[in-house]
């Protein structure tokens, strides 16, 4: 009985795009079948009666089977037609041990049928067996207490790519990027089928965090390509599917690591592609999120792959206009970066200054704060590399007429870090800051900005009096030029508008000549 089982195994993997086995798999799981789960294949796969579904021969014919069988139900489904024959198994407490793991995957297979949630009114009887279903197996995963076999390995992740990839469908998004700074009064798109999905999720992170699933087996089905797959669910406009996302995939980086390098590329592909191309994604806060716990665990010294994926993707992520919707994340890995090799601040400064907004004050607003964060962790020598080009334009927020963006920018003094790298190069840095200062001190619309500019002219004051008075006579004669450079112009206007004046009377052009517009206002 068995050899006739194992004399209709298919001599090729079957290319159905829910087929996870990849190119080494086959093989192995064949193997993998002939020597060890004989007694498997003909207590069960063989006998298995009385359920939805028959049986599966192998792990190769099972998955094979189990693909037939979700498209001819799904085609029914679509078609308004249900199974007759769709129906609940029993619970496991009601089998005996020996028959609990094909029960499992019977359980499975039922599972693998995909319903149309768009209508709550179709299959409701079918969506609830699914749905308990799904419960039950996800408390066998919980309470499992031996290592998982191969075959059910591969059952689960079939079950789980038939009911988590699908085409992403969301509203038209042309006009998202212009809401971007409007993220509390958007509301977020609700998927209909999430009460099953969320179970889905639950089940497969309970069995990739359970310590009966050995990783060397299940890199064969949680491969490349199912890590590909799982990473575009990322886009998904429902934010609690991004939520089970994000902690499934961290598990996986944590639990595969043959698995980390891929992960960290295609994350990397993810935001060239959204930097470049699209700049619309929903899920670059989450992959941050991940991003910054992995940041965190990176050895040192930090390789050249880890220090080039800053400059070329994290750096780059400045540039989008929707930078508030994941910039909190963002600014934290950055600041990893920095604490991890105080060496990178330098690269990290000039970057910010590379992509800072221009007419955008609250996106400018941002990137003070983050500036803040990255200086606090910056030391003397890498402070000193970037400081000209750096306080040249804190000089340009200090002067901006945007009250909250000048705010900002002077509350960096508060922070006593940065206050001290200020102090110990305010040779260089005070010149270039102090025109802005003192235009802020005499002549700011708001008062909480003069108030803490006052507070700033003091602290250099009160530190290097004669510094101070050096800058203020150099702003005052830089004063005097520019009014008398103002005055000369005015009065060429002024000279004009008389020629032109005279001559109005008459039809003929007015000509001045070019002494005409250089002589004294006096003459």
């Amino acid at each position: 009985m068995i050899k006739q089982i194992l004399n209709r195994l298919p001599r090729k993997p079957s290319k159905s795009s829910d087929n996870r086995e990849g190119g080494t798999s086959t093989s192995s799981s064949n193997a993998y079948t002939n020597s060890r789960n004989s007694d498997l294949a003909s207590n069960h796969y063989a006998n298995s009666s009385g359920a939805s579904f028959s049986g599966f021969h192998s792990t190769n014919s099972g998955l094979n089977q189990g693909n037939k069988i979700s498209q001819v139900v799904n085609a029914k489904l679509n078609g308004n037609t249900v199974a007759a024959s769709f129906e609940a198994l029993p619970n496991f407490r009601d089998v005996p041990n020996s028959e609990k793991q094909n029960l499992f995957i019977r359980k499975l297979n039922i599972c693998c049928i995909v319903f149309d949630f768009t209508d709550p009114t179709k299959n409701v009887k079918e969506k609830d067996i699914k749905r308990q279903t799904l419960l039950e197996i996800m408390d066998y995963v919980s309470s499992a207490n031996g290592k998982f076999p191969e075959i059910v390995m591969q059952e689960i992740v079939k079950m789980v790519s038939v009911n988590l990839f699908r085409a992403l469908t969301s509203a038209p998004r042309e006009n998202k990027v212009l809401l971007a700074f409007d993220l509390e009064e958007e509301e977020p798109s609700m998927d209909s089928a999430w009460p099953h999905l969320q179970v889905v999720y639950e089940f497969l992170l309970r069995f990739v965090a359970s310590p009966e699933m050995d990783a060397k087996l299940a890199k064969r089905y949680i491969d490349h390509s199912f890590v590909l797959r799982l990473l575009d669910l990322f886009d998904s406009e429902d934010p609690r599917e991004r939520e089970y996302l994000k902690t499934v995939l961290h598990r996986i980086y944590g639990k595969f690591m043959v698995h980390r390098p891929f992960i960290r590329k295609a994350i990397n592909n993810i935001f060239y592609r959204f930097i470049f191309e699209t700049e619309k994604h929903n899920g670059i806060a989450e992959l941050l999120e991940i991003l910054g716990s992995i940041i965190n665990g990176f050895a040192l010294p930090l390789k050249e792959e880890h220090k080039l994926f800053l400059v070329r993707a994290l750096i780059p992520l400045h540039k989008p206009k929707c930078i508030p919707m994941y910039h909190q994340q963002l600014s934290y890995c950055i600041t990893q970066f920095v604490e991890k090799d105080c060496k990178l601040a330098d690269s990290v400064i000039r970057g910010l200054l590379k992509y800072w907004p221009i007419t955008n004050s609250s996106k400018e607003v941002m990137f003070l704060g983050e500036l803040e964060e990255v200086l606090e962790a910056t030391q003397l020598a890498e402070f000193q590399r970037c400081m000209v080009p750096l306080f040249r334009q804190i000089g340009r927020c200090l002067s901006s007429s945007h009250f909250q963006v000048a705010e900002r920018a002077l509350f960096l003094w508060n922070n006593d870090h940065i206050e001290t790298l200020i102090k110990q190069n305010r040779n260089v840095i005070l010149p270039i800051i102090f025109p802005s200062l003192e235009k802020n001190a005499r002549s700011h619309w708001n008062p909480a900005v003069q108030s803490l500019t006052l507070n700033v002219r003091k602290i250099f004051s009160d530190t290097d009096p004669e510094l101070f008075e050096e800058c203020l006579h150099k702003f005052e004669e830089d004063q005097a030029q520019e009014n008398e450079v103002k005055s000369k112009r005015e009065a060429t206007w002024k000279r004009l508008e008389e020629i032109a004046a005279m001559k109005a009377a008459s039809n003929e052009p007015v000509l001045v000549s070019p002494k005409a517009t250089t002589r004294n206002p006096s003459c």
